[in-house]
């Protein structure tokens, strides 16, 4: 076992794929106290590695990088198809070509051959459970293993294979559900009732996700169980983050969210609009990466062209709460709420 790195304050901002997630926003997290991400999904190992450079060049706080696991495709190709020809009218409005609907495994071995290479902190995956011969590379590393969890036996199951502990994922939270399955119905658990049932089959640290977004509610994850709260659509607006400004502009609106698949073919929260609205007569198929490949095209067209209707713009329930603010003076904030709101739950009013 390898324990996660001490933190001055339990805060873990979380990976996000796809540009937020960026050297500058990991080491200004670190340097306040808390626990950076950088997400190596979508990156190739060799831009894995110049941004873990980065971030050691700007701190000597510790720091983590989630690796996204391949997954099987449970749609057919005439499924996927079919989807594709309800694009066709975005891509001729964006004058885009869709990308081709194939899979891959995100370089999996070059990135944990690197991530052992550069001894990095912490490591967390996510879409399904590593092989215990990878968590023992990363331990002889010594690197802390993470797993993504959204289900009582999926915890069961990080344990089993050697992992250090879980980040256990409400329902609530932005972005892609990371659990080992993407069926629905399976780990739509609220993210307290998961910390309870995690903690009821698992001695493993946790960390707490979904739909945190000020220290109220990352007291009541610690109070329920969580040895630390990762929050990421709260630092989505922070200066540091690479957020695109279609994204940025819609998020602390009144707009709500919807968990889909039609970005990637895999289920995710996104804030609503007409593309993740979508459940026309042919209905997203399941199939990640392949649909991810399809529409990427169609979303860097979106963003270049300011459409905030066809653009993937992940958020958690929360995100009305979020602040602008960078990124350090946002965890110091956090935690101070953090301290104030656990105070009160050992003073309550009229206790």
């Amino acid at each position: 076992m390898v324990d996660l790195p001490p933190l001055r304050h339990p805060l873990v901002a979380a990976p996000m794929a796809g540009g937020p997630s960026t050297p500058r926003l990991v080491a200004a997290v670190g340097q306040a106290g808390g626990l950076g991400f950088l997400a190596a999904g979508y990156r190739r190992p060799e831009q894995v590695g110049e941004e873990i450079r980065q971030v050691r060049q700007l701190t000597g706080a510790s720091f983590g990088v989630n690796v996204l696991l391949p997954g099987a495709a449970r749609a057919t190709e005439a499924e996927i198809a079919a989807y594709a020809a309800t694009l066709r009218p975005d891509a001729q409005r964006l004058d885009v070509a869709l990308g081709e609907p194939v899979a891959d495994d995100d370089h999996l071995d070059e990135k944990i051959d690197l991530l052992c290479q550069e001894r990095v902190p912490v490591v967390s995956f996510a879409f399904g459970l590593p092989t215990g011969a990878t968590v023992e590379r990363l331990h002889a590393a010594g690197t802390c293993v993470l797993v993504t969890v959204t289900t009582p036996d999926e915890a069961v199951a990080a344990a089993e294979t050697g992992a250090d502990g879980v980040v256990a994922q409400g329902i609530e939270a932005g972005g892609h559900r990371g659990g080992f399955t993407d069926r629905v119905g399976v780990g739509e658990y609220g993210l307290l009732t998961l910390l309870r049932l995690v903690a009821r089959v698992s001695r493993l640290p946790v960390v707490a996700a979904g739909g945190l977004m000020d220290g109220h509610s990352v007291a009541a994850a610690l109070t329920a169980g969580a040895t630390a709260a990762q929050l990421g659509t709260a630092f989505l607006r922070c200066p540091e983050a690479g957020t695109n400004p279609v994204h940025r502009a819609v998020l602390g609106g009144s707009r709500e969210t919807v968990v889909t698949r039609a970005f990637t073919g895999r289920r995710a929260r996104s804030i609503v609009n007409g593309f993740a609205s979508r459940q026309s007569t042919v209905p997203p198929p399941a199939a990640y990466p392949h649909v991810h490949r399809l529409t990427a095209p169609l979303r860097r067209a979106a963003v270049a062209a300011g459409d905030t209707e066809t653009a993937s713009l992940w958020a958690g329930q929360g995100h009305a709460l979020i602040r602008e603010l960078p990124a350090g003076e946002l965890v110091r904030q956090l935690a101070a709420e953090t301290h104030t709101a656990l105070a009160a739950t050992r003073h309550p009013p009229g206790g």
